[in-house]
């Protein structure tokens, strides 16, 4: 692309040769762009400020599925994320020649989808109308703008035409590459693929960018950032002495401490000297990657260390930002109120450990004497080839930062970061 150097405009009585007037170009320029990547940037930094508009269509919330709700939210042409919300700008139901703000959004009443729309026209209340589907929602609206044009002689409206899924944006290229790309989606088994998922906009990014939930980054303020969290009956962070864990009986709990005559530091050496041989590293069933058990572990036993760089959360939440900008995953852990493990760099496997509503593992901050040591430990016997989750702990939130689970588990609680 043609550049033009410029200096700030000039003041009066000052030469103006180098201000710059226009952006005309005298030849054909022509604009590479990813529209991949820019999707999955709109998506995943939302709260950054990205606009994603397509035509009279501003997308607000992707939204996200759980896996009860895959039968139920989807038809053959369109999946409904609950969360999902967009505006359309279209015409008013009350004036032929004006037109008004529709906020479209997708909730869940009794396990059934329903669809919202608030209408927003200036020096009226908002209006809210509601339905089982998007088509019945919609022709709440397409009736009486229909009307309305009619009595005012502009172009007729023919709302039989109209498909609701359309008007609520789910059916627009840009956001099917989306819905496609959401976890489980393949149990929607009415619905027709019409792009497949695709690697950059899995899950999708704006709830998590990593592509498993043990990296999720903060999405609002530090101190409600979804970052994995110790058990709390493991550690105290409002005490050191609470981390003191070994075999005279300081601190823990039952399930944090192994019956065995042995020092936690014994153990902890025997662990960082065989833990190659516990796990290893395959594709998950409930989210991307995982780490298995490579033979049969007792329980209570230590299994693998959650390595990384102990830091202050000033500087994690800079290098957070950091990473999002470079597309990378966020790995963290939560050790106490003021620091956290990044193993984003240079974290080791356990950093692949999935979440699940049953866990299999605790993971645990204990102190050595050389410093904090996070601790995967089982809390009941793994068998050889089973996958090893732990709960992540994450502070409860409301609204679209909820993180769908697909644990699997009989006792799920549907969401990551929900209270129990």
């Amino acid at each position: 692309m043609l550049c033009h150097a410029h200096r700030p405009r000039g003041t009066a009585g000052q030469a103006l040769e180098h201000e710059l007037r226009c952006f005309a170009v005298f030849r054909r320029v022509y604009v590479q762009r990813d529209e991949v990547r820019q999707i999955a940037t709109a998506v995943q930094q939302s709260e950054l400020g990205y606009t994603f508009r397509v035509g009279s269509l501003v997308l607000h919330a992707m939204g996200q599925l759980t896996p009860q709700q895959m039968a139920a939210f989807h038809s053959t042409t369109a999946i409904f994320p609950v969360g999902y919300e967009a505006c359309r700008i279209y015409w008013s139901m009350r004036h032929g020649n004006r037109r008004c703000r529709y906020i479209c959004s997708v909730e869940e009443k009794e396990d059934q989808p329903e669809f919202s729309i608030r209408v927003i026209e200036q020096g009226y209340q908002d209006l809210v109308l509601t339905d089982t589907t998007a088509k019945g929602v919609w022709d709440k609206v397409l009736g009486p703008v229909a009307e309305r044009r009619t009595e005012s002689g502009t172009l007729k409206l023919f709302p039989v035409y109209l498909k609701g899924e359309d008007l609520f944006g789910l059916t627009v290229p840009a956001i099917t590459k989306i819905t496609e790309s959401l976890p489980g989606v393949e149990a929607c088994e009415r619905y027709s693929f019409r792009y497949g998922r695709n690697p950059l906009v899995e899950l999708p990014l704006v709830f998590n960018p990593a592509g498993s939930a043990r990296a999720q980054p903060r999405t609002s303020t530090p101190s409600a950032a979804l970052v994995i969290r110790p058990q709390p009956q493991a550690v105290s962070s409002s005490s050191a002495r609470s981390n003191q864990n070994v075999a005279q009986g300081e601190g823990g709990a039952p399930h944090s401490k192994p019956p065995v005559v042995h020092p936690r530091s014994s153990q902890y050496r025997w662990m960082k000297s065989e833990w190659r041989a516990n796990v290893y590293l395959g594709r998950s069933r409930i989210q991307g990657l995982g780490l298995f058990a490579a033979r049969d572990i007792e329980k209570q036993t230590m299994v693998i260390e959650y390595n990384g760089t102990i830091l202050r959360n000033e500087v994690a939440i800079r290098r957070e930002k950091l990473y999002r900008s470079q597309n990378r995953g966020v790995f963290m852990f939560r050790i106490d109120s003021e620091h956290v493990v990044d193993a984003t760099r240079t974290g080791g496997l356990a950093r692949y450990i999935n979440h699940s509503c049953a866990p299999n593992c605790v993971a645990e901050v204990v102190t050595f004497e050389r410093g904090y040591k996070i601790i995967i430990s089982c809390n009941r016997r793994i068998e050889k080839g089973e996958e090893l989750c732990f709960d992540y702990q994450f502070d409860t939130v409301d609204g679209q930062h909820k993180i769908a689970c697909h644990c699997g588990a009989p006792e799920c609680r549907k969401w990551i970061n929900r209270a129990k």
